[in-house]
């Protein structure tokens, strides 16, 4: 015990330790209310690293398939599927099969889009990720006919 213990009376020194309940449930309180505040923000920042995700998964297999058409010397389609129970699927032709977020959309080129070993696409194409929070940013994902692949943000849902 220290020396301003000692010099206390009894009753005081015992009635000193802990938290009073009111104290608690005022902390209680004002936590609720900062967990109120920032919950809409972290699902909003979820959601858009969901898009970025889907994005840059659909950009890497665009990415492949136009590598694979190089290496392998035929076309390699690209299309994809929104999934609605079940994650959603990106489909190289024969090869291999990515799976994205089922919350994420993609829209855009309706069937697929083909690379060629001649190193260019079937057409141009812009695809749209958006996210079932409506409150997430877009991103687009775009291929020119000469092949040229890109991520940035924008478009609309």
């Amino acid at each position: 015990m220290n020396v301003f213990a000692r010099h206390r009376p009894q009753k005081l020194r015992m009635s000193s330790s802990g938290f009073t309940l009111i104290e608690l449930m005022v902390t209680i309180a004002v936590l609720a209310i900062i967990v109120s505040i920032a919950a809409p923000s972290i699902s909003t920042q979820l959601a858009n690293q969901r898009v970025k995700s889907t994005a840059a998964t659909l950009a890497n297999a665009l990415s492949e398939a136009k590598a694979e058409s190089v290496i392998r010397r035929q076309d390699q389609a690209v299309s994809y599927s929104n999934g609605t129970t079940e994650s959603g699927s990106i489909t190289i032709g024969s090869i291999k099969t990515y799976r994205y977020d089922v919350k994420s959309k993609i829209s855009g080129v309706t069937g697929s889009i083909t690379f060629r070993p001649s190193k260019v696409a079937s057409a141009a194409a812009t695809y749209t990720v958006c996210d079932s929070n409506a409150r997430a940013n877009p991103r687009q994902v775009t291929v020119s006919k000469l092949a040229v692949i890109s991520n940035q943000a924008g478009g609309t849902c």
